[in-house]
């Protein structure tokens, strides 16, 4: 059934356009009424399929599950904030206990905020903190969140840092992108070790040296930047580099993180560890909450150095703890789950990719999967008009999708998603690529 705009949806989006300040939302006229698992519903009765996990939120469904919401219920009647960066309050650390049974051995203490921007800012002020340097690496393509500190970090698009500089204290490298690599245009080179190699050869030697660099800051796959997989070895010879000076891995998970890719932590993937992790998005069941996780051996900070008001919100911890408690019960089964879903939605993209001339590039893992658009598979000139009408004519056939990067519509349904409801979102993908595509 085609969906249906009336006037409660326009009304709505004209108040909205007089009294928001204005932030990135879709061109698509989605206004939220109320979700339930696969299912997101707007204002106007409409029903789509959704495969953007509300911007990566809801990892266990729309809306999160029965569990989340009865504990959010139960905790609301009791106590909401407890002042947790003042004083004392049990659920906070009980739960931090059970969280870091999901971490490598050796991560011991956890800081709670209520976003990942936030989570990020912690990390940058720690890494400086346990380390006594001045300077952090992050890499081109990369979001790391829109307050000041982690803005520093983000290097996705000009739009997101104009008028707010300078940013101090930031580098930036080339993120070994294997269908874009930066660096060199010949299909058979090893692009993570030309990434590598340009770290050492122009940032260490001509712009920051090693020795005063906190830490190097990464998205295992990154998002915002347009759901790019780096080649496994980029990681280790990563890895590798830190350890040779001192430096401190940072791996922000917060929308490639909590079970996205069938692991816990993203960066298993790899076979690597970090020495900082960030979370948020999926980790509150659909709560605000950011947690920044580091390796006890790393120490402690001093008294005041950093602190907020809400952070260890009772509510927020009460959801994420639900939602854990939902994960360790049932992480064999979502493992499988996401592998065998994964599985299903790239065999249908490939297949795709060889019917229509408009998919230049198929890429991620677990159900973090980018489709990249191109007007020409020769030059691979981005397709930005057409992945918007792509994104435009599923949204009109029930499917929620978003963005990313230049021109990749990103697929990221909640991991619990049904395979029939998968089918069927895929099927309105497909239909929207074949009327915007030529056939090969």
């Amino acid at each position: 059934m085609k969906t249906k705009i009336n006037q409660k949806i326009n009304s709505l989006l004209t108040k909205d356009s007089k009294v928001m300040i204005k932030t990135t939302r879709e061109h698509y006229r989605f206004v939220a009424s109320h979700g339930d698992g696969d299912f997101a519903y707007d204002i106007a009765g409409n029903t789509f399929i959704d495969f953007s996990s509300f911007i990566g939120v809801y990892t266990l469904g729309v809306n999160g599950n029965k569990q989340i919401r009865d504990s959010i219920k139960k905790q609301v009647d009791r106590l909401m904030h407890p002042a947790f960066t003042d004083f004392y309050a049990k659920e906070p650390v009980e739960f931090t206990e059970k969280l870091l049974t999901m971490f490598p051995k050796g991560f011991g203490r956890v800081f709670y905020s209520n976003s990942g921007t936030e989570a990020n800012e912690a990390a940058i002020k720690f890494a400086k903190l346990f380390t006594k340097r001045p300077y952090v690496l992050a890499f081109y393509n990369a979001f790391h969140g829109r307050t000041m500190g982690s803005l520093g970090l983000t290097a996705s698009k000009a739009i997101q840092k104009e008028h707010f500089g300078p940013f101090g204290g930031v580098v930036h490298a080339h993120f070994p992108n294997p269908y874009r690599c930066e660096l060199n245009h010949d299909k058979n080179h090893d692009c993570a070790t030309a990434c590598i190699d340009y770290i050492k050869k122009n940032i260490f030697a001509k712009e920051v040296p090693a020795k005063e660099i906190a830490a190097i800051f990464i998205e295992p796959v990154q998002g915002e930047g347009g759901y790019i997989v780096p080649p496994k070895n980029f990681f280790r010879q990563l890895r590798e580099l830190c350890d040779e000076h001192g430096i401190l891995l940072v791996s922000d998970e917060i929308q490639a993180g909590y079970m996205r890719t069938g692991k816990f932590l993203a960066l298993d993937n790899f076979g690597v560890e970090a020495d900082i992790y960030t979370m948020a998005k999926a980790l509150g069941g659909g709560l605000p909450i950011g947690a920044t996780i580091t390796r006890h051996s790393l120490g402690d900070i001093p008294v005041g150095a950093h602190a907020n008001t809400f952070g260890g919100n009772l509510v927020s911890i009460a959801a994420a703890n639900a939602s854990l408690d939902y994960v360790k019960k049932n992480q064999k089964a979502l493992e499988d789950g996401v592998k065998s879903k994964s599985a299903y939605v790239m065999k249908r993209l490939e297949e795709m990719k060889e019917q229509y001339a408009i998919i230049g590039d198929v890429r991620g893992i677990g159900l973090m999967i980018g489709v990249e658009l191109v007007k020409d598979i020769r030059t691979k000139e981005p397709a930005i008009a057409e992945r918007g009408k792509i994104i435009e004519e599923c949204f009109m056939n029930g499917l929620l999708l978003l963005p990313a990067g230049i021109s990749t519509i990103r697929i990221i349904p909640p991991i619990t998603i049904s395979q029939q409801n998968l089918e069927k979102g895929m099927d309105i993908l497909e239909e929207a690529i074949r009327k915007e595509s030529k056939l090969l």
